[in-house]
């Protein structure tokens, strides 16, 4: 008898999705309920109550569109969650609203003026909801005729029976109809829409009438009910855009392709009035409407006073974001001046801020961070060494402490160890030592 030879099967790994940890990897949002009290610990939010609060007001200001043109700065130590609370509240506007983030030193090494870069980070941070019918026709599927040539090359030819509650019409289909229609696999049954103007074919589910085919189709089939009425309606759809994708569109030759490569440069002025004075056209004819988004501005004091002239004189505008901008100083240089003001921060423009103020972490509001980042990392750690990384984030700093939680883990799985315990704490603190331990001369 032949030995049957014995056969390696390579490894698959599926790449479908990819998830990156980052340092505020684990926020959702706010942490705040219906009436905007901040809970304890809530969507990877710990502590800052009362900042937390004041956000929470902020962001209910910007839903309803009444907080426009307005400043916010978040100021205190490093290390106190300014950046996550801007996470939190750019989670919490959700997809609809835009968010830009920026650091105040990115505007120094972009290949543009200082002042073309906000520019162009405040028209990312406006969006237009523009709103436009279009014809579809929605039924579902009676039956479908495909006919292919008997020599094989040629056009194919077709038939489509849609149906709705009320009636049922006959449509000739082309070669690229049916092309769409084999793509989506649509079959007698299928509750399907078709966009008129593109040809588009979306499949919306599996009619009701043919659930008594639930075990031939599966259990993740959809069910939807039957269009009622006529075949063919009107639909209103709407796209949200940036005003700063609208510029560039508009200002390059090769048009959208600017957005993907980045290149976008510098764009001329008169391109941008006169897509303001078309946006504000459709305004006025309701079909399009302005939403003020967020543009955050992380270590504002970086930025010199030729920016904040500028930010003074944008925010008068009528399309302006909501400037939300973060710092860790207190009273310090204007950067390329003499003079000394609060947070590095004209006065003048400080005057036109609203301020919320965080505080230093309790030793007990550090243990919760550490524990949610270990759930964000996979890190099973036991109670002792979670409590000589709390003492270690408080002698030293949260980051530092933060930063120990994936280095300990790879160490404890390379030991095949369960848990990260405190023996191997400890030698990551001799392997990784911290600013704080050393002692110059």
């Amino acid at each position: 008898m032949a030995a049957i030879p014995s056969v390696k099967v390579a490894e698959v790994r599926e790449f479908s999705r990819i998830e990156r940890i980052g340092t505020h990897s684990h926020i959702r949002g706010l942490g705040l309920d219906d009436a905007l009290e901040p809970r304890e610990v809530s969507q990877g939010m710990v502590g800052q109550l009362t900042a937390r609060r004041a956000s929470g007001v902020v962001l209910e200001m910007i839903r309803e569109g009444k907080i426009a043109g307005r400043a916010v700065l978040i100021a205190g130590q490093p290390g106190t969650g300014k950046t996550a609370i801007a996470m939190g509240m750019a989670q919490a506007l959700g997809d609809n609203t835009p968010f830009t983030s920026m650091a105040g030193s990115e505007i120094y090494s972009l290949e543009m003026s200082k002042t073309e870069a906000l520019t162009q980070a405040f028209r990312k941070s406006i969006g237009v909801r523009i709103k436009e019918e279009t014809e579809i026709i929605e039924g579902e599927v009676v039956e479908v005729q495909i006919d292919r040539p008997a020599t094989g090359t040629g056009a194919k030819v077709g038939k489509l029976t849609l149906k709705t509650t009320d009636m049922e019409t006959v449509y000739d289909l082309g070669n690229k109809m049916i092309e769409s229609l084999i793509k989506e696999k649509a079959q007698a049954g299928d509750v399907i829409t078709i966009d008129k103007a593109t040809g588009k074919i979306s499949k919306l589910g599996r009619s009701f009438t043919r659930a008594r085919d639930y075990d031939a189709t599966g259990p993740q089939t959809r069910f939807v009910q039957c269009p009622e009425g006529e075949l063919q309606k009107r639909k209103e759809v709407t796209h949200t855009v940036t005003l700063h994708e609208i510029d560039v569109i508009n200002s390059r030759t090769q048009g959208f392709l600017a957005l993907f490569s980045g290149d976008t440069g510098e764009i001329k002025s008169e391109v941008r009035d006169q897509i303001n004075s078309k946006v504000a056209e459709w305004r006025e004819e309701g079909k399009a409407e302005i939403v003020p988004g967020v543009l955050f501005i992380d270590e504002v004091h970086m930025l010199d006073m030729e920016c904040f002239s500028f930010l003074n004189r944008a925010l008068e505008d009528d399309m302006a974001p909501v400037l939300i901008m973060a710092t860790n100083r207190g009273i310090t240089k204007i950067r390329g001046t003499k003079y000394r003001s609060p947070h590095g921060i004209p006065i003048d423009l400080l005057d036109r801020m609203v301020i919320i103020a965080t505080q230093p972490y309790e030793e007990k509001e550090m243990k919760q961070i550490l524990k949610i980042r270990c759930e964000e990392e996979d890190a099973e750690m036991q109670e002792d060494a979670l409590l000589v990384l709390t003492r270690l984030s408080m002698e030293t700093s949260l980051r530092y402490a933060i930063q120990l939680i994936t280095v300990a883990n790879l160490i404890a799985r390379k030991r095949k160890a369960m848990e990260v315990g405190t023996q191997i704490v400890i030698e990551v603190l001799v392997l990784f030592i911290s600013y704080s331990f050393l002692h110059f001369p």
